[in-house]
């Protein structure tokens, strides 16, 4: 959208990485031990000006990274609201000092999910790191392999809530709205997302239950475009070129890797075949992973990447819609046709693209999968195939309910 600006301040490359690679430093990573682990950039985004705000930094699983995203909102009344924090580095706590500084403290800070580790590990942290500052969760929080009460989790006790179940009883309710989707029973413990709609920008805040995948790497990838270049390689032995195009290839595998974990198009190697290439691997170095890759792609790998991607459209993420929202259908839907009914253009998700230009319409028809009758969307049944045999392994232990 044209009124989306990068703030120089994040990615000013003129400071030398050696000055400012500790303000980057995250030493809890081993609580969830995901790619990039001690070092998390951030890069902070004006969606709206002087209103909006996005903070992005990564995570993933062996290269397979994509963007985690926060979103701060300046009150009408002074101050901001946080919706689901990110890691607080001190390079992300300069970006919000500078908004501090010219908008007010931090008033509100909300956990929005109960069942998404890669936000709720970084929201006790990062209230901690604002005193002033009123928490409020999702309400029917778990944690495993024990679940623990909230301050055991590092939660400031006199100044965590749950969230209202009516929504005019938060504080913020004159500003916001939210609608909780949940819970959704799934053995171990519930599924539960809040989304918030900001009524003066007509905005709509989501976790993970709606995304949009870009055409291009996005920008926090390009900041070190290593994971990008890793997966551009059809074998080990090739020694890409940093292009844009090769930058590309790997943002498109990427998708692939992280929406479906074994897309139709990928084809697995034997240990044999693996060890083999290895020899003849451009680099064999710990970070390449000592020259192991044990897949490669068919010719026709893009045209998966093509159906997901859907031109940009929204949809649900996989995962979603066959190993959690199909448990309660009835409910996700009546959920989503509560949210249509505000009046939103646009959606900032925690993952992927953002912010996605749309309409309510738009949002609930990405829900038509759940209905009787309907197809699966327009992503290609052949690549659920991992999806679908962890369903129906999950359903036959009796590990998670079966669908509705």
């Amino acid at each position: 959208m044209s009124n989306r600006v990068v703030d120089r301040q994040a990615v000013d490359e003129q400071t030398p990485a050696a000055v400012r690679s500790g303000d980057w430093s995250w030493p809890w990573w081993p609580i969830v031990p995901i790619y990039p682990y001690g070092k998390r950039r951030t890069l902070r985004q004006e969606v709206i000006s002087d209103r909006m705000w996005t903070f992005e930094q990564l995570q993933g699983i062996f290269y397979v990274v994509v963007p985690i995203r926060m979103t701060v909102v300046r009150l009408d009344a002074g101050g901001l609201l946080v919706y689901a924090p990110v890691a607080p580095t001190r390079e992300c706590l300069g970006l919000m000092q500078d908004l501090i500084d010219r908008h007010g403290d931090v008033k509100y800070i909300v956990l929005p999910t109960v069942s998404g580790v890669e936000h709720k590990v970084f929201a006790a942290p990062f209230a901690r790191k604002f005193p002033n500052a009123q928490v409020y969760v999702a309400k029917h929080q778990w944690s495993y392999p024990l679940d623990l009460p909230l301050s055991w989790l590092g939660f400031p006790r006199k100044r965590t809530h749950l969230l209202p179940d009516n929504s005019a009883d938060a504080p913020f309710a004159d500003e916001f709205d939210y609608a909780t989707l949940g819970p959704i029973s799934l053995g171990l413990g519930p599924f539960e997302e809040a989304v918030l709609f900001h009524k003066d920008s007509r905005t709509l805040l989501v976790t993970d239950t709606i995304v949009s995948i870009p055409a291009q790497p996005p920008a926090i990838l390009q900041l070190d475009p290593f994971p990008l270049l890793f997966h551009a390689r059809d074998r080990v032995s090739d020694c890409l070129e940093d292009t844009a195009d090769n930058r590309r290839k790997g943002w498109e595998r990427i998708a692939l890797f992280s929406f479906y974990f074994r897309p139709a198009a990928l084809e697995t190697l034997s240990v044999g075949q693996c060890l083999k290439a290895a020899f003849n691997a451009s680099s064999r170095s710990a970070k390449n992973y000592f020259g192991l890759l044990p897949w490669q792609w068919r010719d026709d790998w893009r045209r998966s990447f093509e159906a997901l991607r859907g031109n940009g459209r929204m949809f649900v993420a996989p995962i979603l819609q066959r190993l959690i929202l199909n448990r309660d259908s009835q409910l996700t839907l009546d959920w989503a046709d509560t949210v249509a009914q505000w009046d939103f253009e646009r959606i900032i998700p925690c993952h992927l693209d953002s912010p996605i230009a749309t309409t309510p319409t738009e949002f609930r028809q990405a829900f038509d999968f759940l209905a009787a009758g309907t197809a699966g969307g327009a992503l290609p049944e052949e690549d659920f195939g991992l999806l679908q045999d962890l369903d129906e392994t999950l359903s036959k232990r009796g590990i998670t309910p079966p669908r509705s």
